[in-house]
Order: structure tokens, then sequence, then C-alpha cells
């Protein structure tokens, strides 16, 4: 994206046509409304970035098919300096028509004409270099037929185009649809423009429109447009039917080879695209002054404008920018009362009533220039040190200001206030791209910030990396064939119209050929696999985040199921489903016993409710903005952390569930409630870090590989996070055993493993593995190993700190804990981690039940009893007493 620098940031505004509201497609549903056709359609020309041509930045799309396209933006253009007195001299003249020529031939190269090529339309930036402005007009409008006005200005318009006129492609006149313009009509565009240039005046001069018209119509043109400006311009009788000849000239880029301009080709450098983020080989500038401290000594400095333009524009926004208050104030957009805009009524006799048609629904060629001085004076108090953060151990000589002490105290705000502080989200913004631009490289510190928080305008890339994506990944995206017919096509066909649908994005018919695109691409890809239903919920933030990059979606999908979903979608998954669902289980009845035992008493199950959260990852139940901040927080941990957000959902719905049976359950389920995603991300976090490490351990989960640095991630100040998952663990005698699907659903507490002990209590000694996965000492959950065999038993060796409550003199006929001095310290410790010791692990799995019955949480069960811990010599005997 290129930066603002003596560019401005401008918008301009058009009406689609409007759809029939009673009409529906082949498909049953109603039509998507062109608007939303040309909002896809837009997004492509963001990517299109070249010197010559003004860069693209947004698209909003208001009421009643009203368009408001935002674009980089000058002042001066051709059009100013079209002065009889003062021609343009041959040697400026051809510099500017071959600057034009470049914009021309990268437009064709991307299978794009200008098509309104005109004197308004080629900017001069401060430099008068040329900038041409509106070329995405023609694209986005699919060739003019999604718009009722014609694309073009008629004195520069080609013949052929005149002829031709505007069509629409369902108009039931035209038995087989025109074909759109080509890039010899921009040649001729570009005849006329410079022939005014040479003459120093405009073409037609001081002549009315009906003339002009008949001079066009001279040279054998005839279409629908000049039928409706000859109307009304009272030129009927010059509109002929005449036959329009084929002229043939060069293109754009046969142009610029021509001799003509060999001396002006070489002072001009050959654009190249900056490569990209993911790819083989790239380079970022991101050299410093040798003296830090004069860095940022000059007040004067623009820094904001050495930003890129979306990005200014974004914050532009946030400072409470405003479009459509914008146009307004311009008169651009004009409001009327309702009784003026009644329709035009015509009745038997001729005789017409109303208003005539309402010329604000054609196109205003009128581009408004955006103030910046709110955002200024908004940045005003922001540190020159901002724009240029300095990473690791360079930021201690960084000097303090008080805006950045002021920002530090932002961290503590909920997020949805610091998504929109603009200052805030600036230093987010700036430290952040300079991170994503030195990746893979600076991996560990883009971790680091995102547990702070992921700014919404990098979050893509941000995700990327977070997902460890690297390499070429366009080259591997190509190579997939997602052309050849394949028995999914129809499925995939038939799901994508369902899908985040109520999103103007995804809705489009672009989004819907790219979600085609990139789920045929995984299906293609992955022959073990299978598509199933819910793929596209989970392909939806990926497109949405990366709609210009269809190879970053996939290549994001593509990292993401392996790691959260592994198994999830072969044709036969019942048996990874069923593990996955007895783990949530039983992380219910760990963090919440009371809520675990109601469900189970109903019948709730969470195979009823839980499969399309854990099939889709969450993404079939909440809106995308919930999901993106989910997710930001989903992707620094590990594949346990669904089951914490799974939990953290109940217990926001805890009364209601507790009051409720299993019908009035059901029918909560089938509209799930308004849920605070930012609550649920701070319980689920909370949840994760009572959780010991083995307690969600599935023999089915995928063993990934080890982060790194990134194993012992601080998220907040007090809890432990962690982004490796418990299969990575080296593997020795004292971690989890993997167990039959039928013995791991008839317990209702999780196993933990012995390693898990050890670390939990802090022993020492002989142990043969120590764990890099430490927790810190702050915030460290307390645990109580409870050994429940008999008294002889535990004398002759037990762990240290551990209580001994005999089995069999522990609950009473009723169920209940029998009143005893152990029991007491027992009751003490409700609330923490309590460890089941035993040499029967049925034993242990039935006084875990009887504790989780009486409403204990935390509760779990040593695998392998109390003799995994025999080899490793932490149990102890008690001295005799003298």
């Amino acid at each position: 994206m290129q930066s603002l620098r003596d560019a401005q940031i401008g918008a301009f505004t058009f009406f689609a046509s409007p759809l029939p509201h009673d009409v529906c497609g082949s498909n049953g549903l109603p039509l998507t409304p062109n608007s939303i056709k040309i909002l896809g359609r837009f997004q492509l020309l963001k990517t299109i970035t070249h010197p010559r041509l003004c860069q693209y930045v947004d698209i909003s799309r208001g009421k009643h098919e009203r368009l408001v396209v935002v674009a980089e933006h000058y002042e001066s253009s051709l059009k100013d300096f079209r002065k009889p007195s003062k021609p343009f001299s041959p040697e400026k003249v051809m510099q500017i028509a071959y600057q034009i020529l470049e914009g021309l031939e990268f437009l064709n190269k991307h299978r794009m004409v200008h098509r309104a090529l005109c004197p308004h339309n080629v900017l001069l930036d401060s430099q008068a270099a040329v900038k041409l402005a509106k070329f995405g007009l023609y694209h986005m409008t699919d060739h003019g037929a999604d718009v009722d006005f014609p694309i073009g200005h008629p004195t520069y318009l080609a013949p052929e185009v005149i002829a031709q006129g505007s069509f629409h492609h369902s108009d039931p006149l035209f038995k087989e649809p025109r074909l759109p313009s080509g890039p010899k009509a921009d040649v001729w565009s570009l005849g006329v423009l410079l022939f005014e240039l040479c003459v120093g005046r405009q073409l037609l001069h001081n002549i009315d429109i009906s003339k002009r018209l008949k001079f066009i119509i001279t040279l054998g043109c005839m279409d629908d447009i000049v039928t409706v400006l000859a109307e009304e311009h009272g030129c009927l009788e010059a509109i002929k039917v005449r036959n329009c000849s084929t002229f043939s000239w060069p293109t754009p880029a046969q142009l610029l080879v021509d001799p003509v301009f060999e001396d002006i080709s070489s002072l001009y450098v050959p654009y190249n695209k900056p490569v990209g983020l993911f790819s083989s080989l790239r380079c970022a500038h991101l050299e410093l002054p040798e003296n830090i401290n004069e860095l940022c000594k000059d007040d004067g400095e623009d820094y904001l404008a050495e930003r890129a333009i979306d990005e200014v524009y974004y914050l532009w926004c946030l400072a409470g920018g405003d479009l459509e208050k914008e146009l307004i104030n311009k008169e651009i957009i004009q409001s009327k009362p309702p009784v003026c805009t009644l329709p035009n009524f015509l009745l038997e006799d001729g005789e017409s009533f109303g208003q005539g048609r309402d010329r604000s629904f054609l196109l205003d060629d009128t581009t408004v220039t955006l103030s910046l001085c709110q955002l200024r004076n908004r940045l005003m108090d922001v540190a020159g040190e901002a724009y240029y953060p300095l990473l690791e151990d360079e930021q201690s000589n960084l000097p303090q200001s008080n805006s950045s002490n002021d920002l530090s105290t932002a961290v503590s705000l909920p997020l949805i206030i610091r998504e929109r502080d603009t200052e805030y989200q600036l230093t987010r913004i700036v430290l952040f791209d300079r991170l994503l631009k030195a990746y893979p490289y600076k991996k560990n510190q883009v971790w680091k910030e995102a547990r702070v928080d992921i700014p919404p305008l990098l979050r893509g890339l941000a995700w990327a990396a977070l997902l460890g994506v690297e390499g070429d990944i366009k080259a591997k995206y190509d190579s997939i064939d997602k052309e050849t017919p394949i028995p999914t096509d129809r499925q995939i066909e038939v799901d994508i119209p369902r899908c985040h649908q109520y999103d103007e994005l995804l809705s489009s018919p672009q989004g819907h050929v790219k979600f085609r695109r990139v789920l045929k691409a995984w299906v293609v890809s992955h022959p073990d696999l299978v598509y199933w239903q819910g793929l596209d919920s989970l392909c939806a933030p990926f497109l949405y985040l990366n709609f210009n990059n269809e190879a970053l979606a996939y290549a994001c999908m593509s990292a993401f199921i392996p790691k959260y979903l592994y198994n999830f979608f072969l044709k036969d998954n019942s048996h990874v489903i069923q593990e996955y669902l007895t783990v949530f289980s039983q992380m219910i009845a760990f963090h919440d016993p009371e809520l675990s035992n109601h469900l189970n008493e109903i019948g709730f199950i969470p195979d009823l409710y839980a499969i399309p959260w854990f099939l889709t990852m969450f993404t079939h139940v909440f809106p995308l903005h919930k999901i993106f901040h989910l997710w930001d927080t989903l992707l620094l941990g590990n594949s346990s952390f669904p089951f914490c957000i799974g939990v953290a959902i109940l217990q926001q719905l805890r009364d209601r569930l507790l009051a409720n049976g299993f019908n009035e359950c059901i029918l909560l389920f089938s509209d799930l409630p308004e849920i605070d995603i930012e609550r649920c991300v701070r319980e689920s976090i909370n949840l994760f870090c009572w959780t010991p490490k083995s307690a969600t351990y599935r023999q089915y989960a995928q063993p990934s590989k080890p982060m790194g640095e990134n194993i012992n991630g601080s998220f907040g100040k007090t809890s432990t996070f962690y982004t490796t998952d418990y299969q990575d663990l080296p593997k020795t005698d004292l971690l989890r055993e993997p167990m039959k699907l039928s013995e791991l659903k008839a317990e209702v507490s999780p196993r933990i493993s012995a390693e898990d002990l050890i670390d939990l209590l802090e022993l020492s000694g002989p142990v043969p593995f120590k764990t890099p996965m430490k927790r810190a000492k702050a915030g460290k959950p307390k645990i109580l190993a409870v050994d429940i065999r008999s008294m002889e038993d535990f004398s002759r060796g037990h762990v240290t700190g551990s209580v001994n409550i005999p089995y069999s003199s522990a609950f009473g006929p009723d169920g209940e804990l029998v009143q005893c001095p152990a029991a007491t310290t027992l009751a003490s410790f409700k609330g923490r981690v309590i460890v089941i010791l035993s040499h029967a692990l049925k034993s242990a799995a039935m006084f875990a039940a009887h504790l989780v019955k009486v409403n204990y949480p935390r509760v779990c069960i040593l695998d392998g009893g109390i003799n995994k811990l025999k080899a490793t010599g932490l149990l102890t005997v008690p001295s005799p007493q003298i």
C-alpha cells in the first residue's frame, strides 16, 4: 500500500441500479443487490498498486444502493492546465503520454481498462507526475451493467464504444451479451486528450452537447447513450442508424515500445511490485539513523504522511471521520422531503404527474477531499518515537514521553475501547507492521505482542504469523487444481449461500467464488480427509481477513485445522468426536461440578449441542466480529484451549441452565443467547490456567512441534498461558497412557499424569524428566493430593504433603463425606486442585465421582495410580517415633 506523502484522501459516490424486490434467483434465494456485487468486485482494486495509479482504499454501502468510494486523491489535474494561452510543450505532452500509457499497460496486465479517461481523471502530484483516477469504475460495475449511467465522458469515448452503447447482461433485448471494451478504447481517449493538450483547448470547445453528438454521429456511431443524451438536449433528429466502422490502432503496450518514446523511457525506472510478506525472497526497509536521539527532533516533520494510505484512512475513521457527513457538507448528498421523491405517474392520455428522474442517481464525478485536521489534532501529542518503535533491548534506550505513559495505561482498558482509541491503535499498527515485515525472524516478538492484543487492521497477517505460515504460499496454492469437478462440488455450492451471508463481503458473488476456490483447494490437497458441513464456516474468518489473498486464506486454514481439529474431517470421525466430547464432559465436571451434575441428570449431554461448537471452532454460533476477538486468544493457546471456551460459554448461561429442564435447554441452545465474548475470553484463560496440562490429553490429538521460546508465555500479568500441547512433551514413564474410549467415558473426572503431579507439588528428587513448562510462582494454583489407600499402605510410603482418607471410611450411606480431621482438611482445599491417589484406578474414579457429586470442583485422578511414583523415589516413609 502506498504512503500518503503529498497525496490526499478523496471520496466520491454513486448509486447502483436497484433490483426488483419480488424476483428470486434460480436457487430460490433473493437476487444479490447490485451494490453488493460492486462491493465484492471493488476488493480487487485495493491490490492494484502502481506509481501511475491512484490507490483505492475502501468502499462503503449506504441506503438505497448508495456506494461511497475512498481513494488516493490530488487536487491538480490535466483539466487545470488545459489553457489556450499556454499549451504544453511537445516534450511535456510526450512525458504525460508515456506516464499515462504506463498506467494503462499495468491495468491491461490485470485484465482491466480505464474507460473513463478524461482530463479531470488524470491527476498530477506535487512533482507533476501522472496519477490516473477512477480507473476502477468500469471494473467494479461489471462494465457498467450494474449502474444506470454510462461509464466515461462522451467527448473522449472511442467510436465503437459509443456505437455499442450501455447494456445490462440480463437485458432480454440482447440475445448474446456484448463484449466489454478492450485496451484500444483507452488509446482513443488518450489520443483525444493529447490533442487537446497540444492545441491548448478542449476539443469541440464552446459547442453544446447536441452539436458534439452530431459531430460524433458523423463518424458513423449510434448507440443508446447518444439516444438518451440527445433526447435530453433536443437533437433527436440527429440520430441516424449507421454501422460503426472498425478502427485499428495499437494497444498501450505496443505504444510504450514505439521509437517515439525511446528517449523518454530511459528517464523512468520500470515498476517492480513489492514482494509479499509470505514469499521466498523479500526485503523490508527498517533502517534507523545512527544517532537514535536525533530521530524525532524535528517538530515540523509529518510522520503521519509516511504511513500507508489505508492506515491513515483507518485512523481517520477512528478519530471520528464520517464519509456521509463529508459528502453532505459538500452538498454531494442532498436530503429531500418524502413528498419530493414521489414517483412519476403516467395516465392513459399520456399526461404525467410527479417528479422527473432524480439526477442524483446518475454519476456525480465530484471527488471530495477528506480533511485530516481532526486526525492530526488527535495525534498531536503522540511523540515522533511512536512512528519508529525500537524492538527488544533497544527499547531501553528510547526516552519515555508523557504520551507513551498514557498509552501504557490503555492496555488495562477493555479491548473494545482499545480498538477504538486512535492513539493506541496508531502505536499498535506501527509496531505490528514492523514486526510482521521482519517475520519470521521476529516470530517470538509477534507472539509476545499478540498476547496484549492484535490491531484489527493487521489481524489477517498477525494470524498467519501465529499459525506459523511461511514460504511461497502463492506458488503452492496456484499449483492446486481448483477447476476439475469433484463430488464435493455440489455440497459446497449448497453450503456457501448459507454461510455468514449477513456480511456484505462474503455474500457478494466474488465472495462466493473465493469461498468455492479456497474450500475446493483444501479438499483436493487433503485426499485423506473429506468435506464436512461446517468447513465453510471454518473458512469464513480467514477468507474475510484475506479476501484479496486466497493463497494466504488457504494457508492459514491448512495450518489451523491440524492444530485444533486434527482428524475431525476423516470420513469416519466418530471416534475422534466422541473422545473430544468425553474430555469436554470431564472438563465441565472439573470446573463446575454442580452444573455437570444437573446436565447429566436431565440428559443434556454435549453430543446435543457441542458438536457444531468444536467442529467449526465456534464460527457456526458466533458472528465474525466476535470470532475475531475469540480467535485472537485461541491462536495463542494449544489444542485444549477450546475446551475452556466451551466451559466459559456454559458458565455464562449457568443460571438459566440450572433453572431449566431438558426441553428448555434444547430451546435455549437452538437460539443461543447473547454471549459476552470479552468475558468469555477472560474466563477461558482463567480456566485454562487452572487446568493441569495432562487433564485434556487425547490420544487422537496431533503431536505438534514445540514452539521454542513460545512455550512459556505470560498472558497478562498474573497468569501463565501455554502454547505447547501435552502431546509435545518427550515420552517418559511419567506421562499419561492412552485408554479405551469406554474406559474414558466411565470416569467423571479427568486423569492427570505423574509428571504433572510432581510439577504441581513442586517435589524434588531423582526425577527422570523435568518439565520445560513449569508454572510461574505467582498465581500457581494450590493442590492437594488425597491418598485413599488404607492407613497401613499409606504408612509404607506416600507422597509428601498428601493426606490420607481411606476410601472405606470416607463416605456414609447417603453419599456424604464422613466428618473426620482428614475430611476437614479436604473441605479447606475445596476450590483447589484435588488429585486422588490409589492402588486401584477404579476406586480412585469412584472416589472422585463421589466428590463431584457433592460439588467439589477441580477433582482429578492420578493416571497409573501410586505405582507410577514408586520408581521416582519420591514416596516418603514417616520416621518411627522413639
